[in-house]
């Protein structure tokens, strides 16, 4: 490693994260990302920002991580999706703005791991507990998913009057069909690791505990002959392209559905962000949610401003 990709390796690490954890394997370049998100274990602005970060530092060192890895830290959940409690806050103050903001934001960070093999990087995910909605949308791009065999996933969305908007339909239909995506976005039906895998939306279900060895049995199957499968990986997406417009023109159908919820559904959704905080088992900060979210939301705007400012100066 040259001193130049050494500075690269310690600034990319050393980032102050607090909802992510980082480690890196110099055998393989391989950067390994846990997540563990407060006070819910879903997709907030905070843990979405920190996300892209990363993404956006191993763009701009091409070549340094030749496989990203992405797990999480919180038993029994890998992500629960969108973040429901933000969603209420913003739809009941009819804020279009901040709804497009959040669905555009989750629509980047997709829309780089579509892109992965193109900047040269393999991905592997390793889901372990429920992950559901946003949560399932975000492992779809993935090159390699993982599931141990307890695992639970799926499009609740319907049940609460939405649809999962971030990505879901265009990945299911591209790796298992349109019959088998309807059934799934429509049903708002949660699936068995098995269940999936027969759908060809899971590579390879291992038993419970035995996910970190499949993880290592991965990146030992790929490394050798990472370029090929890169190149391969690349004309599988151009043979069956999903563009960045179409994912932000869903996102933009999402925002205006969502405004449209009842009262009943925003219930609905207010109950199971309450039961997502005692799963993830931080039950004493449940009643500081909405606090949370609004400072999430604060922050988020003041760095969509910054980047306008930024462009601004550059054009």
């Amino acid at each position: 490693m040259t001193p130049h990709e050494k500075a690269q390796l310690t600034a990319l690490m050393t980032r102050p994260y607090k909802y992510l954890r980082l480690e890196w394997n110099p055998d393989r370049q391989a950067l390994r990302v846990r997540t563990y998100v407060k006070p819910i274990q879903c997709y907030s602005l905070a843990g979405i920002a920190e996300m892209q970060r990363v993404l956006d530092d191993i763009e701009a060192s091409p070549g340094l991580v030749k496989h990203l890895v992405l797990t999480s830290d919180v038993t029994g959940v890998f992500n629960f999706g969108g973040d429901l409690s933000l969603f209420v806050l913003l739809i009941r103050a009819r804020d279009v703005d901040s709804l497009r903001m959040y669905g555009r934001r989750c629509v980047e960070m997709v829309w780089w791991l579509e892109n992965a093999s193109k900047l040269g990087v393999h991905t592997t995910v390793l889901v372990q507990g429920d992950t559901l909605g946003g949560g399932l949308e975000s492992v779809m791009p993935f090159h390699k998913i993982i599931f141990e065999r307890s695992a639970q996933a799926g499009f609740p969305e319907v049940l609460f009057n939405l649809f999962p908007g971030m990505g879901a339909w265009n990945f299911v239909i591209r790796k298992a069909g349109f019959s088998i995506a309807n059934e799934m976005i429509l049903s708002g039906r949660l699936y068995t690791a098995e269940q999936l895998m027969r759908r060809h939306l899971v590579d390879v279900i291992v038993e419970d505990g035995e996910g970190e060895a499949a993880i290592e049995a991965v990146l030992a199957q790929v490394h050798p002959r990472l370029r090929g499968t890169l190149a391969a990986l690349e004309a599988r997406r151009l043979a069956a392209p999903i563009t960045r417009e179409m994912l932000m023109a869903i996102v933009d159908q999402w925002t205006t559905s969502a405004l449209d919820l009842s009262d009943r559904d925003l219930r609905l959704m207010e109950r199971l962000a309450r039961a997502q905080v005692r799963k993830a088992g931080d039950i004493t900060r449940e009643g500081a949610v909405d606090e949370i979210k609004r400072m999430e939301l604060d922050t988020a705007w003041g760095e969509e401003r910054t980047g306008i400012t930024e462009w601004s100066a550059l054009n």
